[in-house]
Parts: C-alpha cells; structure tokens; sequence
C-alpha cells in the first residue's frame, strides 16, 4: 500500500519511461514493457489542487459557441505559418522540441521579435540562460528588443505572477524541464514536475487567451524527454531537424489540434539566424550537374508541397559474407523491398553487393512514390550507367515489379518542369496530361523504365555481364 504522511501526502512509484504511477514497486512497466524504470516519489497532497480551476464551467450549446477570439494571427514567417496551420492560435499550447544546438532558441527568438511588431508584448522565460546571453544572442541577430521582456527565473509561480503583470501576447518557457513548482517535492525536470507544470500553463494559456511556446529536451532517440503525456497535454508540437554537417532545418508538425500534421518549414542556419528557404527544391539539387551514376531526381510531397530531392545509390562488391544494406533518408525495410524486387524480378545480382543509399540534404521520405528513383538509382550504381540528368522519375513498385501511380502526380511533374526538367518518367497508369515543357514518358513495368532510362549508349554496357541482367 502507498505510504500516508502526516503532512497529508503519499508516496508512489512512477515510472521513468512513460510515467505510469503504481502503489508499489514493480521490476517490469506494465504500460513500456522498460525494466526496473521505476522510483520512488513523495507527492504532497497540495498537488491535487493545481490541476482545478477558479471558476466553473457550465455546458454551452454549440451554435452559441462564440469563434471570433479563437481567430489565429500569422506572422511575417511564411514557414513558420504553414507549420501551424495559418498561424498562431491565442491560448494554443505549442511544445517545440529538437537536439541541443539545432536553433530552438535562435528561431523562437525570432518569433518573439516578430511579435513584438504587430501584437504587443512577448515575455521570454529563461531557465537556463541570462538575461545577458539572451540579450547577446539578440544582437547577433539584429533584434532590437522594444516590448520584448527577458525573464530569467524557474519558479514557475513566480513567472506566471510577473507574466500577467506585464499582459503580453506571446510567452515563451525556456525550457519546460528546466521550471518548477514549489508545492511538487521533486526535483525540476522529473515526470510529475514536467506534467504538473505543463498542466498549469495549459490552464493559464486557455483562461487568458495568450498563447505560450514552451520548449522540450529531447532524449537520445530524438523523442522529448519526460512522460508521453506531456505531448497530449499541449495543442501542437513541432520538431525542428538537421543534420549536423549541413545548413538547413527542417521544422515538422507531428500533432496540431488546429491544422495539418503533413506541412514541413524548411530554413537555413545563417549568422543573422534561420533564414527562410524560398526554393527548396532548387537548394536540395544545387549540386546536381552533369551525368551521374547512381544519382536520380524524384519528385515528393511534404504536406502539400511537392519537393525535388536527389537520391543517391551506391553498390560496391562486399568485403565480408554478409552484404551491407545503408539507408539514409528513406525506411531500410523499404530499401530491402526494392533491392528484392530487383533481384528477384529483374535478374539483377545484389547479394554479393554492399548497398548504400542516401537522400541529399537531410530530407526523410516516408512515401513510397520514391521507389522508382531508388530501384533506378541502384541499377545505375551496379550497371555504372549514367541517368539523364534532365530526367525526374516518380512511382511506387509492386511485389511483382509493376509500376503503380501515386497521389497528386499532376502537381509533382508541374514542379519538375518548373525547375528545368527536360524528361520525367511516370507509371503508364499515371497522368494523361499533356505538358509543353516537360515530355512525360511512361512505363507499366520497372524492367521497362530500367530499359528506357539505363541503356542508351550501348558502348557503355560490358559484353560479359556478371550482374546477370538481361535487356
């Protein structure tokens, strides 16, 4: 049984995982299967009363509900409100996470400028930097700072009281595991502190009308870290991406209660801060040029953006018994489906070949419109044919290597031949329309576009094939 205090309080068990709390001690987390992830923790009977409210809220018909306060404000951030949705909702909660030094900061600085300049006044919390170094990081970016109030403070009763002294529009916590409040006895950053505290700004957000930005840690799996519930507590949460040898970031959406999860901000890391892309595709192919083996261009949709992106293919006999398989950017067992297909129905030999594949500036696909650019590309790596480079192919391959169509294929050949594209090669089963800038060649089976696209200079092919691929 949970053990009574005298002050009123009791002891529990929770679990550092996922946050699932038990009366005693158990070696395995029934909820995350995680062993020996619980701990013991005294929580204060105050605690209870931090989750009610001051007033009480009667049902109210829905043809009543009055909708003009909750209309959204944009900024002058293009990226930014397509990732939201259109803008920012006031009393919307929004959690934006990443790893350390990806721009959380920088960019949410930036928002609180631009707040400043057409909706009042923002307050930045931080709990873990200076006013000072806020202030430094201010000028490296150009910002001014007029109505934006820096506030360096963890107590988190202290920095809702100053908040509504100064009655802004925007808040920003810096960051949410980095607060506290004074009637949880555990230490900042614990699970009950990180949801306790996140369930006092929703309360606060929704009464005010104000929206607050609040930002998470990430673990070493690039989830934010504390209990999963804290990413059903708040309105949105975003994610901000990058690799660490490149420029450009990536802001996705992986819950919004307001808009769109498919919509993806793209910005680049620049002295000034995170300048927004206005092409990407033309910045994710800007090293694309002359013939290249093993190099395809695929049209893609992020959110309801179509986005050129280069795919990259490399085979190399192996070293060891077991080949490698390499995938960056795409699902590996997407890469193994397609190096099947090749395989099996195309003849191709791949079993004593190291497969590698990468996807050009930091771009994830996650559809499966990329397997004709990914089967093409290995081909041309393992045949060391050369593809077109005026040449864009789009589809998704079937277990018995037929070409099948895929969504919205009008809008990604538009985008192809928007940006110079001579040639796209689509299933037969695709588009009938016709385009004066682009020739738009189709092919039902993949043995048939490898056979278009792959072998146009028979000088190129070697008379004894190894590879035991037939045309």
């Amino acid at each position: 049984m949970a053990k009574t205090e005298k002050s009123g309080g009791r002891t529990i068990f929770v679990c550092q995982q996922c946050g699932r709390e038990e009366l005693k001690w158990l070696g395995r987390c029934p909820s995350c299967n995680e062993w020996n992830s619980f701990y013991e923790q005294k929580i204060a009977a105050s605690i209870r009363s931090s989750r009610s409210t001051s007033h009480v809220n009667h049902p109210l018909e829905l043809s009543q509900v009055d909708t003009e306060t909750a209309d959204r404000f944009s900024l002058p951030m293009p990226e930014l409100n397509r990732v939201l949705g259109g803008g920012i909702v006031p009393g919307s909660l929004v959690l934006t996470g990443g790893d350390p030094g990806i721009g959380k900061s920088t960019l949410l600085l930036q928002v609180s400028s631009l707040v400043t300049q057409s909706h009042g006044r923002v307050v930045y919390v931080s709990g873990e930097e200076t006013q000072r170094q806020i202030k430094l990081r201010a000028d490296r970016l150009g910002i001014k700072g007029d109505n934006l109030f820096l506030l360096a403070e963890t107590n988190l009763d202290v920095i809702l009281e100053q908040v509504e002294n100064v009655s802004p529009g925007l808040v920003i916590i810096d960051s949410i595991q980095a607060v506290y409040l004074p009637e949880v006895e555990t230490a900042p950053g614990s699970i009950t502190q990180v949801r306790e505290c996140t369930m006092r700004l929703m309360n606060w957000a929704k009464s005010s009308a104000v929206p607050v930005f609040i930002v998470g840690h990430v673990t070493k799996d690039g989830s934010i870290a504390g209990p999963r519930v804290l990413e059903h507590i708040v309105d949105a949460v975003l994610y901000l991406e990058g690799e660490s040898f490149s420029s450009y970031r990536l802001l996705r959406c992986v819950k919004n209660r307001f808009g769109s999860t498919n919509e993806i901000g793209i910005f680049e890391m620049k002295r000034q801060g995170l300048v927004e892309v206005d092409n990407p595709s033309r910045a994710f192919l800007s090293h694309h040029y002359g013939e290249t083996i093993g190099s395809t261009v695929v049209p893609v949709l992020e959110g309801s953006r179509p986005l050129l992106v280069e795919i990259q293919a490399l085979t190399n006999p192996t070293s060891f018994g077991q080949p490698r398989r390499t995938a960056n950017g795409i699902d590996f067992n997407r890469l193994l489906l397609v190096i099947a297909v090749l395989t099996r129905r195309i003849g191709l030999k791949l079993s004593n070949q190291d497969v590698i594949l990468n996807v050009t500036g930091g771009i994830k696909i996650g559809e499966p419109a990329a397997d004709l650019g990914i089967a093409l590309a290995i081909a041309s790596s393992t045949r060391d044919l050369p593809v077109n480079p005026e040449l864009a192919v789009i589809g998704e391959i079937g277990l018995s290597g037929e070409l099948r169509t895929v969504s919205q294929l009008d809008r990604r050949i538009a985008e192809a031949a928007r940006l110079g594209f001579k040639r796209i090669l689509v299933p037969k089963t695709g588009s009938s329309t016709t385009y004066k800038d682009i020739q738009v060649v189709t092919a039902s089976t993949l043995r048939e576009a490898i056979r278009l696209e792959l072998v146009r200079e028979k000088k190129a092919v070697p008379k004894e094939d190894n590879n035991g691929m037939e045309y």
